[in-house]
């Protein structure tokens, strides 16, 4: 009989009944958890649109050139970059919510949170600071100078509600709750919408009234998710007074997040490195290129909801120690995946004309368009071992090959090739064919690394010697 010591039993608070992560059929699971992930994602991608709707349709031009642009960018960069960090948390408390450990769970919690409330004074501090600075840097255009600065001063007051929300929300999807932080959004993004509509067209406060009803939105959502979060009896608990930065802790979270935020950075810069190359085709390719953007968002958005349920999937069975979930989860994942893809694709290849009569009706974008789509949605499965794997050893804590190998097979890499090659051939297709080739020579090299030196094969090596020994004593 297993005896277990009051340490442990005090260790063992956190009950795994109902927790259907390490003990439910893992298909049915990992789609119950996906789903309120992309509904989420979804209503972000429209909470990141009204303000760009509003003020292009009420205001003019200008101010939708500063709302998006160069605004957007800083904005999605270091955003971007600090969900990344917070990934950190999420992996290291569904490890300990899976492995039974409340008294880790709880100074996880406490941490992550006093993590955000620094980050977000440092962000606010160093944003209002060096805005005008970082839009001089980006040659943001004279006429849209002054409605910039102040959408993004006025942004980076209240940018630590964002900050909050997002590390609750990764919170909760650590302990398996993926469907609060999707109600939260949806009230968030409501919110916006409706005090868009007041203060931009009913007041007329212009480009400052879409700031501020961004900010009031997300301290909507920060309050929800913070309110849940101290009023919950589970392990994962937020009490005010215990909110301090625990050094161990903090330094777990940056190892294991750090990676993913530097990624997000490394993405974000090649992507504008492509954009360059494509502004440099015409008129016609950059629309064409623009609505295609609109289009295959669809699949980046359900392929990344997918990584991040994997990540929490394998990190709460890890913690329990429960490999044979672990790496099945892997595998079901990348066929939910895969499925999804091939569906997917094949609907974009047949009535992409279609859907490109919701952006333009102008034939050559739409030809140039369809040239684009036609060359690129058939190699989205090229894609799918990188953010599945990636996902799955993010959560085991094996972050930084991962990143290595992402930054190298696809950022450096489609950069090198849009610098060196594009240049002999400009065209359209020579340009995405940067996206196959990075994916594709990736994925060989993440396929390489997980079943041959990444902790899940070690594991997978050393667990039958363990029970060998077990059952010869």
């Amino acid at each position: 009989m297993k005896i277990m010591t009051a340490a442990g039993q005090r260790e063992k608070a956190v009950s795994t009944a109902g927790n259907a992560i390490t003990e439910g059929v893992i298909w049915k699971q990992l789609l119950l958890f996906f789903f309120p992930i992309l509904f989420g994602t979804f209503f972000q991608q429209l909470y990141n649109t009204a303000d760009a709707i509003v003020v292009g349709r009420f205001v003019g031009k200008e101010a939708l050139a500063a709302v998006g642009g160069s605004t957007a960018t800083l904005i999605n960069l270091l955003v971007g970059f600090f969900v990344g960090l917070s990934s950190g948390a999420t992996v290291i408390i569904s490890q300990f919510y899976g492995g039974q450990r409340a008294k880790r769970v709880g100074e996880a919690v406490h941490t992550a949170i006093a993590f955000s409330l620094i980050c977000g004074a440092v962000m606010t501090v160093v944003g209002i600071s060096f805005s005008r600075m970082a839009l001089e840097a980006m040659g943001t255009p004279a006429d849209v100078m002054a409605d910039s600065l102040i959408y993004l001063r006025i942004y980076f007051v209240g940018i630590t509600a964002n900050l909050i929300y997002n590390m609750g929300a990764g919170i909760l999807r650590a302990v398996g709750d993926s469907r609060r932080p999707l109600y939260f959004l949806i009230a968030s993004c409501f919110t916006n919408i409706v005090l868009d509509l007041i203060l931009v067209v009913g007041v007329g406060m212009g480009v400052a009234g879409a700031a501020v009803a961004t900010v009031a939105s997300q301290i909507v959502s920060a309050v929800l998710v913070f309110l849940v979060l101290t009023r919950t009896d589970k392990s994962f608990k937020l009490q005010i007074r215990r909110i301090h930065l625990n050094p161990f802790m903090a330094m777990r979270i940056v190892r294991i997040g750090l990676p993913a935020g530097l990624q997000s950075v490394m993405y974000s810069a090649s992507n504008i490195i492509v954009q360059s190359s494509v502004n440099a085709l015409g008129t016609d390719t950059v629309a064409a290129w623009t609505a295609y953007s609109k289009i295959d968002s669809l699949y980046w958005m359900i392929v990344s909801a997918l990584g991040i349920s994997i990540t929490t999937f394998v990190g709460q069975n890890y913690g329990a120690g429960k490999m044979d979930r672990v790496k099945k989860s892997v595998f079901v994942c990348l066929g939910i995946t895969a499925l999804i893809t091939v569906l997917l694709s094949a609907t974009f290849y047949t009535v992409g004309g279609s859907i490109y009569l919701l952006f333009t009706t102008d034939a050559a974008v739409i030809a140039k368009g369809m040239e684009i789509l036609h060359f690129l949605v058939p190699t989205f499965l090229f894609y799918i071992c990188i953010e599945i794997y990636s996902g799955a050893l993010r959560g085991v804590g094996d972050c930084w090959i991962p990143m290595i190998m992402t930054a190298g097979g696809v950022c450096v890499l489609r950069v090198l090739w849009v610098l060196l090659a594009v240049p002999q051939h400009p065209t359209i297709l020579m340009v995405v064919f940067s996206y196959p080739l990075t994916w594709a020579l990736t994925s060989v090299l993440f396929n390489i690394y997980f079943f041959w030196f990444s902790p899940l094969k070690k594991f997978e090596v050393r667990l039958p010697r363990r029970r060998r020994r077990r059952r010869a004593a």
